[in-house]
């Protein structure tokens, strides 16, 4: 560039980067929401400053991504004007503030972080379909548009079982993955594959008894380099219900019938529940065999619980959110390796808990249009980049586009200076339509949820064999849904 041209200022480059994403897809012709445009949509002109002096409320989980936009909110009030308050909260929390909100017929959070089990299901008809702001010439257009995220992300966290409206856009992805001590394994390759009888190199052609014969054998054999062989999220929580679904999806059972699509698109009514099948009870009598030489303490730990004993050094592997991958590379470097999770007898399964961005029905019509703004900026390409970059996030994309770039593809190799990425070849698998896992998208997941875990807490401290729990889960579950039904 001549050293004597005006040099563009962030907000230009921004308004620019965001403009070209939007034309590269739009040129001509049909847009990826189905609305008609005879010339590509800008981001230049005044789009992304008709809002000026406008504030917006942001109710999120305290997410990576969340951590990251939170830690410079620069790049999006320099583009334009707008002021973003947010608000994190745990996600029992979230779902009682945003129901309260929601009810009040005036936003006090514009944006909206919808889980799609305990926000989108339940008060879908409180969230704007976003094809109305996306078919707004007046409004910015999405980079890209909504083709660019990944297919079954867009179904899973932004519909509710009709394919056409969109009510939120995909955000976040954490998927469960088999989170390992590569140095470990490295060590004790040879011995364990010669006292087990098979190659322990952790990876998708595993199954969950191979797994089991791992965790046993680190528990007897390597006490001078760690405590356990596995840990779980097995608290009496929402964690609890994760860690196990894992196993139930890969043993062939199913908390309702047409899982998938129950998972993938949601339903109001799912029909009886299934887990008292044959398939549920023997995963359930694997996954209680499992726990019974798992670390005791497994019982007590969520998510950031056994996060936190994997990188203490406690345990030799555990089954986790990819997204730690970020902290495992802090405190191990170069220890850990990643993985799809074991294959049971009907095959393998990842849990997803992706949510996404949505915008509440009681704003008023220059709410929406700044609350769009925020989700175009929020979910653009530049702006899931800079979060993988950053110290504070490091949230996992949910655009192919980005996956595609350079600089991430070459930093899912050690030293990266985007360690999610280190996890990219397992998540992909994971990915896959008939590998990811999806729990029910049903209005009265959140009651449902409570039973199930619940009752497998008391399966896991003895209070009920596996076949009991499943059958009361069963019991249960099928009354909330009949009652949430005839409601």
């Amino acid at each position: 560039m001549d050293s004597h041209s005006p040099q563009p200022s962030r907000r230009d480059v921004l308004r620019g980067a965001l403009a070209a994403g939007a034309s590269l897809t739009l040129a001509g012709g049909l847009s990826a929401c189905g609305s008609r445009s005879d010339a590509p949509r800008t981001a230049g002109g005044d789009q992304w400053r008709q809002f000026k002096g406008a504030t917006l409320n942001f109710i999120s989980e305290n997410t990576a991504p969340t951590a990251a936009i939170a830690a410079d909110l620069r790049p999006f009030t320099e583009l334009t004007g707008i002021n973003v308050n947010i608000v994190t909260l745990e996600l029992t929390a979230l779902v009682q503030r945003v129901a309260l909100d929601l009810a009040s017929g005036r936003a006090q959070y514009q944006v909206v972080y919808a889980d799609p089990y305990q926000v989108l299901a339940p008060y879908q008809r409180g969230l704007v379909d976003l094809r109305s702001l996306q078919a707004d010439p007046g409004l910015p257009d999405l980079p890209g548009g909504v083709t660019d995220f990944i297919p079954t992300q867009l179904d899973a966290a932004g519909r509710f079982v009709e394919s056409g409206p969109i009510y939120a856009l995909p955000y976040d992805a954490p998927t469960m993955i088999w989170q390992y001590r590569s140095d470990l394994f490295g060590k004790y390759h040879d011995r364990m594959a010669d006292d087990l009888g098979f190659d322990p190199t952790p990876g998708g052609d595993r199954t969950w008894e191979e797994y089991f014969g791992i965790a046993r054998w680190f528990n007897k054999n390597a006490a001078s380099d760690v405590k356990y062989g596995t840990g779980h999220q097995a608290r009496q929580h929402d964690s609890l219900m994760n860690d196990f679904s894992n196993v139930l999806w890969s043993y062939g059972g199913d908390y309702f019938g047409n899982g998938r699509e129950v998972g993938r698109m949601g339903s109001r009514d799912p029909g009886p529940c299934r887990l008292d099948s044959e398939a549920a009870i023997a995963g359930a009598e694997f996954y209680n065999r499992l726990l019974g030489i798992a670390d005791p303490a497994s019982k007590t730990w969520d998510w950031d619980g056994v996060g936190a004993a994997f990188r203490a050094g406690r345990l030799a592997m555990c089954p986790n959110w990819h997204e730690y991958a970020a902290s495992n590379e802090l405190v191990l470097p170069g220890r850990v390796g990643y993985a799809p999770l074991p294959r049971g007898p009907a095959g393998t399964a990842n849990m997803y808990g992706g949510t996404g961005v949505a915008i509440s029905a009681n704003t008023l019509a220059h709410e929406r249009g700044a609350a769009w703004l925020f989700l175009v900026w929020a979910t653009s390409p530049q702006t899931q980049l800079a979060n993988l970059r950053s110290k504070a996030g490091g949230g996992t994309p949910t655009r192919t586009s980005v996956y595609e770039l350079p600089e991430v593809r070459a930093a899912e190799k050690r030293p990266s200076p985007m360690p999610n990425m280190l996890t990219a070849a397992a998540v992909r698998q994971a990915w896959q339509a008939d590998r990811i896992g999806l729990r029910p998208k049903i209005p009265m997941w959140n009651e449902c949820n409570t039973a199930i875990f619940t009752q497998l807490s008391r399966m896991l401290t003895g209070g009920a064999s596996p076949e009991e729990a499943m059958r009361s889960i069963t019991s249960r579950v099928d009354r909330i849904v009949a009652r949430g039904w005839v409601a």
